[in-house]
């Protein structure tokens, strides 16, 4: 029997889990996180608004990993040796026939006074915190924004900001708060969401001046303090910031001989293989692959990348040539917690629909039907 480690209970691990069992080989899965759970990282955009809590969203994996004879081993990935073939862990060494990483990225944290911003999918409890912050305050300027990794641009999450910016404008108009608060949306780009497309680009920052909402475009960020943002064009207050970061590579990545990308990624070919290490492959944002700038680092990208990498280290299992590769597709529902403006795009086509009522609750039954799997 093939011995198989994943390493991660996000998107792109948990749907490797699922496509291993579906493709009929006789595997021992080993799969290695902290906890046994999953949190869904899509609708954190609704804890502050209390449209959602942390219970929602934490799914514990025991049954899963019971229904799908998975080996949870709850440790930290810390290295690997013998050229890929042993997994370093907390707990213990774990060897494997083959190695699927998932462990995601980790946020850039090295702008000074970046301590005094809310990186806001860290996680629920991130989440929260904008929450309780936002309750607690009788008006003043948030202040929301997002940056790239300067040696991968691409190694970025900035979609989820534009949908706390607009959640949190309906939150506040809900509470009839609006009018004691200034909303700022910042970033070093030119063109925010140029990723998701041209007309979305123009889409969005056409919401943002109907809704009031102030912009700080096209500046290099220098810093934080308690109470203001710093760009090299100027200072402005904030009471409240919530800033993503760029993205780079897992911290035990530097525990390996992997080969990396310039932005600390690890490298995978179309295939989802880590060049130079035989049966050893990556999906979702722990790697970096070929493909337009544009390519999302989202969830939908993770599963897509899992599906090809599972697919190939079957066929070299079997012995058979690895020649998947992996679709790129970004395809989100850019959510107001009561309106979602839908954005897709592809290498064929760029569609953009406003925002409609439809597709807040399109969102909302997406996440019921992705979840249900794992319950």
């Amino acid at each position: 029997m093939h011995r198989i480690t994943i390493v991660g209970s996000g998107f792109g691990a948990l749907n490797a889990v699922t496509r291993l069992r579906e493709s009929g080989l006789s595997a021992d899965l080993t799969l290695v996180s902290r906890r046994p759970e999953f949190v869904y990282y899509p609708s954190l955009i609704w804890v502050p608004s209390g449209l959602r809590t942390g219970d929602d969203l934490r799914i514990n994996l025991r049954q899963f990993f019971k229904r799908m004879g998975v080996n949870h081993v709850a440790a930290e990935a810390t290295g690997l040796t013998n050229g890929g073939r042993t997994l370093e862990t907390s707990a213990r060494p774990i060897d494997n026939d083959g190695l699927i990483i998932a462990s995601g990225g980790r946020f850039i944290k090295k702008l000074p006074g970046i301590e005094h911003a809310i990186t806001p999918c860290e996680g629920i409890a991130a989440a929260q915190a904008i929450r309780d912050r936002v309750q607690a305050m009788d008006g003043g300027t948030i202040a929301m924004g997002f940056a790239g990794n300067p040696n991968e641009p691409g190694s970025m999450r900035g979609g989820p900001v534009f949908e706390f910016l607009f959640g949190m404008d309906t939150q506040l108009r809900r509470q009839r708060r609006r009018e004691r608060f200034k909303l700022v949306f910042f970033t070093p780009a030119d063109k925010p969401g140029n990723r998701l497309g041209p007309k979305a680009v123009g889409g969005l920052l056409q919401e943002m001046a109907r809704l009031g909402i102030e912009t700080h475009l096209g500046s290099k960020l220098k810093g934080f303090s308690e109470r203001q943002v710093t760009t090299e064009a100027g200072s402005f207050d904030a009471d409240l910031i919530i800033f993503m970061p760029g993205m780079t590579g897992d911290a035990w990545f530097d525990n390996t001989d992997l080969p990396r990308s310039p932005g600390g990624l690890l490298q995978g070919d179309a295939q989802c293989r880590v060049p130079g290490f035989p049966r050893v492959y990556v999906a979702g944002d722990a790697g970096s692959f070929p493909g337009p700038d544009w390519m999302p680092k989202q969830a939908h990208m993770a599963d897509l990348q899992a599906r090809a990498a599972v697919h190939n280290l079957v066929a070299e299992l079997q012995g058979r040539e690895p020649t998947e590769t992996f679709r790129v597709e970004l395809l989100c529902i850019v959510d107001a917690n009561d309106r979602g403006m839908l954005v897709g795009r592809n290498e064929k086509y760029n569609i953009v629909l406003p925002a409609m009522r439809i597709l807040h609750w399109m969102k909302r039954a997406f996440e019921w039907w992705y979840l249900r799997q794992y319950r």
